[in-house]
């Protein structure tokens, strides 16, 4: 199991940084909706 996690890491480090900035956009949006109806 530790060996297809390596190899599925390997084959995804072209898309690694682009799904990390997905996830932190995802979670500025999910924090801003939160505090949203607080500032009205």
């Amino acid at each position: 199991m530790l060996s297809q996690i390596k190899t599925a890491a390997k084959r995804s480090s072209d898309t690694l940084l682009g799904d990390f900035i997905g996830a932190a956009a995802l979670s500025v949006m999910l924090v801003g909706s939160l505090y949203l109806p607080g500032l009205m």
